[in-house]
């Protein structure tokens, strides 16, 4: 079978390295011996797929359904094979195998289709919100990046694009405020998803509802939260309402699973405005807009 990346996955993988690090190039290949490996037999790769690793639907030897996930080094997968090593299919999607292969993830097969996002959007907020909880663990003794080390990264790279992008300097200098009072005291550490959304919670067999796609991180609640919030920004980017409703949802969010709602609305607005700035500087202008105008509503 030939394993061709789907484009969603070469548009976003060209947007992180525009240079490129020849992990394409060298997928097709990756994707024949991580299947040879494990005498899998090959349904599909999944379209349009992720934005950063193929999936391919697979059957083990016995017949039973898995997913085969092969995602590039900037990608952390050893990060994610460890986050989901440490949740043991508690809330997330099971890992069935130990580490083999670096950048190679035999998974749990969910109804890959169907996400909380299908759902009314109040009962897909509860229920990802549900979801979200049960990740909330003790990290122990963890090989994670912290929301300080992660933020610190980002909080550099917004810097650099407000010096040369005057329209987003307010935004960038509120949300970098927001950080530095975030970090003085965070109220806990727990291993985090990470990118958390409603479209990466998946209907599953042994579970109604199980998250997937970690880029775990350790640090406060609220971090993990905050990419939720802003789910479905178009649709409150459209409403004559979007200001108010965005606010009670970060009121509703944060009573719900017990954060505080300041720092909520503190990451939300750094993620929204880090997530516009980023847009704008790899020339996805319709996603920044709606970005920087939800972030003016925090």
């Amino acid at each position: 079978m030939a394993f061709e990346p789907p484009p969603r996955l070469v548009r976003a993988l060209g947007e992180a390295a525009p240079d490129g690090d020849g992990w394409l190039e060298k997928l097709p290949e990756a994707a024949r011996q991580a299947v040879a490996l494990r005498e899998l037999t090959v349904e599909r790769v999944q379209v349009p797929g992720g934005r950063s690793s193929l999936v391919v639907l697979v059957r083990r030897p016995d017949g039973t359904p898995a997913v085969l996930k092969l995602a590039p080094p900037r990608a952390r997968p050893q990060s994610e094979r460890a986050a989901l090593a440490r949740w043991d299919g508690r809330g997330a999607v099971q890992l069935l195998e130990p580490s083999t292969t670096e950048g190679v993830l035999l998974l749990e097969r969910l109804h890959q289709d169907v996400s909380v996002r299908s759902l009314p959007e109040a009962k897909a907020l509860l229920e990802a919100a549900g979801t979200l909880r049960r990740l909330w663990v003790e990290p122990g003794e963890h090989p994670f990046e912290t929301v300080a080390e992660r933020t610190g990264r980002q909080a550099e790279a917004m810097r650099a694009r407000a010096a040369v992008d005057p329209e987003v300097a307010s935004l960038v200098d509120a949300a970098l405020a927001a950080r530095e009072e975030l970090l003085a005291a965070p109220p806990e550490h727990r291993l985090l998803h990470g990118t958390f959304r409603q479209s990466k919670v998946l209907a599953g067999e042994r579970m109604p509802w199980l998250a997937v796609g970690p880029d775990p991180v350790v640090g406060e609640c609220a971090f993990d939260l905050a990419r939720l919030v802003r789910d479905r920004v178009e649709d409150l980017i459209a409403s004559p309402s979007g200001a108010a409703t965005t606010r009670r949802r970060v009121k509703r969010l944060a009573e719900s699973l017990d954060v505080d709602q300041e720092r909520l609305r503190g990451w939300t607005l750094f993620r929204a405005v880090e997530s516009g700035v980023r847009a704008r500087r790899v020339g996805r202008p319709g996603d920044a807009e709606l970005l920087l105008e939800f972030a003016g509503w925090l």
